[in-house]
């Protein structure tokens, strides 16, 4: 429908102005500029435009992902038979190089930087860590990828209360 400006009132144009800047305000950005992994099968696939590290970390999970839970699994070896929250964590920040060695849940807590980042962030307690890399949860609880006895992928998120908010120093937001 086309409308010519001059039968308009200027109220109405106002209204159709505002309408469009609100379209566009609110209308999903490109996917482009979206960090969204997503899941084939029990694999998680990285977005193509993600950084290396991000496709690295991906890739990291992908290699330990169902391997059983063992507690402190991945802490004495970075290849271990079986893995904990931390050692999932950290095995998958070692590959993309941002740990030289393992550390424990609370360890996180103060690790890297506060907040939020667009492509990898870290919740940690003293008792938990997991985290969510591209928007997909790698995590040893609350598994939705099908092999639900150790590390894996879950596009849903989880309670995060009690948890601090940290993410790797070094990734573009």
């Amino acid at each position: 429908m086309t409308v010519a400006k001059e039968k308009l009132p200027l109220n109405a144009l106002t209204i159709l102005a505002a309408l469009a800047f609100a379209w566009i305000a609110i209308a999903p950005s490109p996917a482009s500029a979206r960090p969204h992994a997503r899941l084939h099968g029990s694999r998680a696939v990285a977005p193509k435009h993600a950084p290396p590290a991000v496709k690295k970390m991906i890739k990291a999970a992908n290699h330990i992902r169902h391997k059983p839970y063992k507690w402190g699994g991945g802490h004495a070896d970075w290849d271990s038979k079986g893995y904990d929250c931390s050692g999932s964590v950290s095995y998958v920040l070692h590959k993309a190089g941002y740990l030289d060695y393992p550390l424990t849940s609370g360890g996180f807590m103060d690790w890297g930087k506060k907040g939020a980042n667009r492509w990898v962030n870290i919740w940690a307690s003293k008792d938990h860590v997991y985290m969510v890399i591209a928007g997909l949860r790698w995590d040893t609880s609350y598994i939705t990828d099908g092999d639900k006895t150790g590390p894996g992928w879950s596009e849903l998120k989880r309670p995060s209360k009690g948890f601090k908010l940290r993410h790797p120093a070094g990734i573009n937001n």
